[in-house]
């Protein structure tokens, strides 16, 4: 079947040469880093949001429960505190990130719902890539033979397609595949007119899920005519080693292989030494590159991370040197010092190199 040409082909053509030549540099965990800020409601709010709604569109608040807490709304930063973005992001690529993960994992209907925000869905996702992308760009300027590429982040929003959230009623949904895939659109169409180099599909922890993302995915690029790189990373959610929908890394490789895409991995939930055996079997598989971005191990009793960033280097570089890797970075607990630490683990290393699989000829 044929594809659509790139949307940004020198962009496109870039980032396949620089994935060729060395291990890629993730960035890491935005979450954590925001925490350091401190912030209380009021930073949340910004201007904008002062009330506790937006006061650019007072139409959409005609009744009191939509005024509502806004805290821990890390996306919307990215208009009331954009500098704080800016920051890390900078942050990160000063540590060796050769790719910025947009600050949109959230940014979407189902999940600003919570908040009654579904309106900034499309705002949020094109400044989170325009804010990463603005980034790179003034970096990229001073290093030019070193290009840095942004990755538009796509959540796995709060609810599951393949789960019952009910225990008395397992037959039950509190979303559907077309309710997923039209949140994704309008997330997808946000990102790639702020200027995303790759859209990623990330954290999945429903493949159903995952599955309405690329489906909404391929629908914008449909409608466009072109398209970006795509990757995929899903979560093993405990030592089981299976995904919360079930799935073995094995089984989630070969349930999403037919997106084509240009990497998938793992991300989230474990750290990087529980999470080896199951990188090491999507190594064994995959026909595209494989990346993982782990968690600084595992939370403790206060839900913080304790793995330094010389001790989790020293895992991803055992990672690398058995050619498991091709992309990778950190998740949760993890900061510019682990991402520098990794990057310094991974330099020099041969990167993977994707398995290659007998072309079946038609009947």
């Amino acid at each position: 079947m044929k594809q659509l040409p790139w949307h940004n082909p020198a962009r496109a053509d870039a980032l396949h040469a620089a994935l060729a030549e060395r291990i890629l540099i993730i960035d890491g965990a935005m979450g954590t880093m925001i925490q350091g800020y401190k912030l209380d409601e009021a930073g949340y709010r910004g201007e904008r949001f002062s009330q506790g709604y937006d006061g650019r569109h007072l139409h959409v608040h005609d009744h009191k429960h939509h005024v509502c807490d806004l805290k821990g709304n890390n996306d919307l930063l990215l208009l009331t505190q954009p500098d704080i973005i800016r920051a890390v992001h900078t942050q990160y690529l000063q540590a060796g990130a050769d790719l910025l993960e947009t600050n949109t994992f959230n940014a979407t209907s189902i999940s600003q719902a919570d908040y009654h925000l579904e309106h900034v869905v499309y705002e949020l996702n094109k400044e989170g890539a325009r804010l990463a992308r603005e980034c790179c760009d003034a970096i990229e300027a001073q290093v030019p033979n070193k290009p840095r590429f942004v990755i538009g982040v796509l959540g796995p929003t709060s609810r599951t397609a393949s789960i019952s959230p009910d225990v008395n009623d397992p037959g039950y949904r509190n979303v559907s595949f077309d309710e997923l895939g039209a949140t994704y659109r309008e997330a997808a169409r946000g990102l790639i007119d702020g200027g995303a180099d790759i859209l990623m599909v990330e954290t999945i922890f429903d493949t159903l899920n995952a599955k309405a993302a690329l489906y909404a995915i391929e629908q914008v690029y449909d409608e466009r005519g072109t398209r970006l790189p795509v990757m995929i990373s899903g979560t093993i959610t405990d030592r089981s080693g299976r995904t919360l929908s079930g799935q073995t890394a094995e089984a989630f490789f070969y349930s999403m292989r037919h997106a084509r895409p240009l990497s998938i991995g793992l991300n989230c939930a474990l750290g990087a030494k529980d999470l080896r055996p199951h990188v090491e079997t999507l190594a064994s598989l995959a026909d595209c590159y494989v990346s993982t971005h782990p968690n600084a191990g595992l939370p403790n009793a206060f839900g913080e991370y304790d793995e330094t960033p010389e001790e989790m280097a020293a895992t991803i570089r055992e990672f690398a040197e058995a050619g498991f890797l091709n992309l990778v970075g950190g998740c949760c607990g993890t900061s510019p010092a682990h991402i520098k630490a990794i990057a310094e683990a991974v330099a020099g290393i041969v990167p993977r190199k994707p398995v290659t699989y007998p072309v079946q000829s038609a009947a």
